[in-house]
């Protein structure tokens, strides 16, 4: 089976090229990426560091799946990696020795996929071997209810690796861009003198300047015989700080199994908005049940072990639940994260939606929250959320704060034009 050019290209562009003639280093090049089937069109055979790439691209990718290596790179290796956890080893060592970290992360998701070997996981000997990234998080979580406990802590160790690394990128922009959000939010218009903010209250109120006559033109030398001023209608001023929260923050997140990436992403994000005082965050995952991990979100490691990936949807609950604990509905955002395949009832779905935003709740539905995109996502119910002023968009996690800081301004939401579909 021929590897497709977007696999091998890639993998391929951070060896050092070769000394070898042009058409000597097109000709390696085109053997790399037809693999081993195509090999005699080429006329070229493989060696050293080449070979072994090659033995390991043709053990996921060749058209031999199933079989067990029976060499390393030797060009008679045959295709899979079998159910041995020595080989699968061996296999994950060549790999982070021949590739780049995101192409290996991009091997070990495509190998889990297509070799069935999830189960593989379960040893630690295996997590210690492979690279961590959010995908591989997804997984695990999805096996947590399999894993013996050897396994856990090492599981674990894994899952907080991603998590301090994803805190580290996302925290920073996150506290600053939602910060300034609220300040701007605060502002109040009955200030005390010292609150006032004088440059935007003179800015607010330009339109009230007024032309006067000067008081004495002949005595007043450069007089021009006319003077001005502003006359402050509305005043505005800094909202004093506060140890209360300024705005609720609930989100509602679809743990079914297609939204793995999402719930790492919003566990981490939570717990992020959590640390934050001026804020109160709830979380909320669901199924066909629904899970209030408020209480853990100062560990985001807790929380993401506290959901069970799989299962149904029921979007109607989860929303009832999400309403019954709203106090303040003009200073609240509830964020829904699903695909929105709805198991429950729909038109009481649309209609918790619908009443929550009548009431002042600010709200927003994201079809994922992940680097992926849109994933497949019910378009009817995405129609109807747009319909009632909620329209449904995937987000990443770098234009998350953004978001979230205009949900919280209540100004439209950068929606992603190439990622909304109504």
């Amino acid at each position: 089976m021929n590897r497709t050019p977007g696999e091998t290209e890639e993998r391929t562009t951070e060896r050092t090229v070769s000394d070898a003639p042009p058409d000597a280093e097109r000709l390696r090049r085109w053997r790399m990426v037809l693999g081993a089937d195509s090999a005699d069109s080429t006329g070229r055979t493989l060696t050293g560091q080449d070979a072994a790439m090659d033995g390991a691209l043709d053990a996921l990718y060749g058209g031999g799946a199933g079989k067990k290596p029976n060499g390393r790179g030797t060009g008679g290796r045959s295709a899979g990696l079998g159910a041995s956890a020595p080989s699968v080893a061996r296999w994950l060592g060549d790999i982070r020795t021949y590739f780049p970290s995101s192409v290996v992360q991009v091997m070990q998701r495509d190998a889990i996929e297509r070799l069935g070997l999830s189960a593989l996981l379960l040893e630690p000997e295996m997590l210690e071997a492979v690279e961590p990234d959010v995908h591989l998080v997804g997984t695990l979580l999805s096996l947590d209810k399999a894993m013996p406990e050897t396994t856990k802590e090492t599981a674990r160790a894994v899952v907080r690796k991603v998590v301090e690394d994803l805190e580290r990128r996302l925290e920073s922009r996150t506290r600053a861009t939602l910060t300034g959000a609220l300040d701007r939010s605060a502002r109040i218009s009955r200030p005390r003198h010292r609150d006032i903010d004088w440059d935007r209250t003179i800015r607010a109120n330009l339109k009230n300047y007024l032309t006067l006559p000067a008081p004495d033109a002949a005595t007043t030398a450069g007089s021009t015989g006319t003077t001005g001023t502003v006359v402050p209608e509305r005043l505005v001023g800094y909202g004093r700080s506060s140890r209360s929260a300024r705005k609720d923050i609930v989100l509602c997140v679809d743990q079914s199994g297609s939204m793995a990436e999402s719930v790492v992403y919003a566990s981490v994000f939570g717990a992020v908005l959590a640390s934050m005082r001026t804020l109160s965050t709830r979380l909320v995952v669901f199924d066909t049940a629904v899970v209030d991990l408020t209480d853990q979100l100062d560990d985001p490691v807790d929380v993401l072990f506290g959901t069970q990936l799989g299962g149904g949807t029921d979007i109607n609950r989860a929303l009832a639940y999400c309403q019954s604990r709203i106090t303040r509905p003009a200073d609240t955002v509830v964020v829904l994260i699903s695909d929105l395949y709805e198991g429950g009832i729909r038109d009481e779905m649309l209609k918790r939606v619908a009443a929550m935003k009548a009431s002042g709740v600010q709200f927003v539905s994201l079809l994922a929250l992940s680097d992926e995109g849109a994933p497949a996502y019910d378009h009817e119910h995405a129609a109807a959320l747009g319909a009632l002023g909620a329209p449904a968009f995937a987000c990443t996690p770098d234009l998350f704060p953004d978001v979230m800081a205009a949900a919280i301004e209540k100004r439209p939401l950068p929606i992603p034009d190439k990622e909304y579909q109504p």
